[in-house]
């Protein structure tokens, strides 16, 4: 009977092979596993797999909106400022 291997050690086993560049025979062979299943899990979590596309377009689209809400945090300060400014301004004026 098969040892059944969680999620994440399938995934850092592929690590090994796609990431860290070692053998799929060096690392079925060091965890124990055959290397027909670590060739259908470098399939199912490797680079080429579809879970780790929705990763990466998840990653690129958070980094994306932290660059926008940085913009967007900045903009909100420069008025910030601008509304203390003019406000400042404006008491100036109706005191001539």
């Amino acid at each position: 009977m098969s040892q059944p291997f969680t999620e994440e050690f399938k995934i850092q086993a592929v690590k090994q092979v796609t990431d860290q560049g070692y053998s799929v025979a060096s690392v079925s062979e060091r965890l124990g596993v055959t290397s027909s299943s670590l060739y259908n899990w470098i399939k199912a979590y490797g680079p080429d797999s579809e879970e780790h596309r929705q990763s990466q377009e998840q990653s690129d689209r958070i980094k994306q909106l932290e660059k926008e809400l940085k913009r967007v945090i900045m903009e909100r300060d420069i008025l910030k400022e601008a509304t203390v400014f003019f406000a400042g301004e404006s008491k100036k004026n109706t005191r001539s």
